[in-house]
């Protein structure tokens, strides 16, 4: 396929752009920093004008793609003004999934956020594993996506046989970021992230099974690794972190307490990356 790709120069959107084109995709990333040559545009995504027209072509880039991945996003609260992040994002988003409507395009991946299931978790999770059932927004990057992914699954009935699916990531470690883990042992230590994370190579495989497997309708993906990021096992853990939450009766010994069942079960996402 001939896949778009916004925010390609981000950690997640670098890793995205080398795994498609390792497996035979023509990318063309779309951002505003970017290294010059034919597969990238710069598109300022506030602009919804560029937006679209980079959607339907670019002389001497391409004249029009087969799907869209979009990733570009103020990645986290305190970058910029709460409000301004909800802004930017929302609106970037919208411009991204409503111009691909207009431009026909109908596979679509969206990138969403462990942040809309509650995080930080001051506010303990009603049930662990925490599965795609559960949305909450606690700041306005969470708001913000909650937004989107209700936009998302409005529009996706637009046009007969869109497919747009919303892939929850938590946090995304790159391959030069694991000395992290060196505080894998401390008691909270990834709490705020009920203990997941997720490989930026990883994050780009789910991608990539998200656009093979596209179906038309809207669908929510949680994107973790299997194993937690924590030594502790995940029950303990769990019992310290939110005592008196009900736990599945199935948990494994470190099963990832940001539920992973979905991803694998329907999309054979097999991590390739662990920590440990």
């Amino acid at each position: 396929m001939i896949v778009a790709v916004t925010g390609s120069g981000g950690k997640l959107g670098r890793a995205t752009v080398e795994r498609l084109r390792d497996h035979g995709h023509e990318v063309i990333g779309f951002d505003l920093t970017g290294p010059a040559g034919p597969g990238y545009t710069r598109v300022d995504l506030a602009d919804y004008g560029q937006v679209l027209d980079a959607l339907l072509g670019v002389t001497a880039r391409h004249s029009g793609v087969d799907a869209l991945v979009h990733l570009a996003a103020i990645p986290v609260n305190g970058l910029i003004p709460d409000a301004a992040t909800f802004d930017n994002n929302v609106t970037a988003s919208f411009h991204v999934l409503h111009a691909a409507y207009r431009a026909g395009i109908r596979r679509i991946v969206t990138a969403s956020s462990i942040t809309a299931t509650g995080f930080p978790f001051e506010v303990a999770p009603p049930f662990l594993p925490l599965d795609e059932t559960v949305s909450a927004a606690y700041n306005t990057y969470a708001l913000g996506k909650i937004a989107e992914e209700a936009i998302s699954a409005q529009l996706v009935t637009w046009a007969e046989g869109t497919s747009i699916t919303a892939l929850r990531f938590t946090n995304v470690v790159g391959p030069d970021e694991y000395a992290t883990f060196e505080r894998a042992g401390e008691p909270g230590y990834r709490r705020d992230l009920l203990g997941s994370w997720i490989d930026a190579r990883d994050g780009a495989l789910a991608v990539e099974l998200a656009l093979e497997h596209a179906q038309p309708g809207f669908e929510v993906y949680n994107v973790t690794h299997p194993l937690s990021g924590i030594a502790d096992p995940s029950r303990v853990a769990a019992e310290r972190w939110f005592p008196g939450t009900p736990m599945a009766a199935d948990l494994g010994e470190h099963e990832s307490l940001f539920s992973a069942r979905k991803i694998v079960e329907r999309l054979g996402f097999a991590p390739e990356h662990d920590w440990r």
